[in-house]
């Protein structure tokens, strides 16, 4: 779960904006699960929806390992 978070985080980072949909396709998931992840990231400051449906990651750093 934790390696989906993370390649979830570093697709839309690589991307720019993404929609949830973009996602689905991309992972091979359920709306559900990324939606889930996104809640994660979201807690964490890491990503954001400026419109319903999109996301874009935040000003965080982050230290990827």
């Amino acid at each position: 779960m934790l390696n989906r978070i993370k390649s979830v985080y570093l697709f839309i980072n690589e991307k720019g904006t993404v929609s949830t949909q973009e996602l689905v396709e991309e992972f091979g998931t359920t709306h559900r699960t990324i939606q889930r992840d996104l809640n994660v990231l979201t807690y964490n400051d890491l990503v954001c929806s400026p419109s319903r449906g999109f996301w874009t990651t935040t000003e965080k750093k982050v230290k990827i390992s």
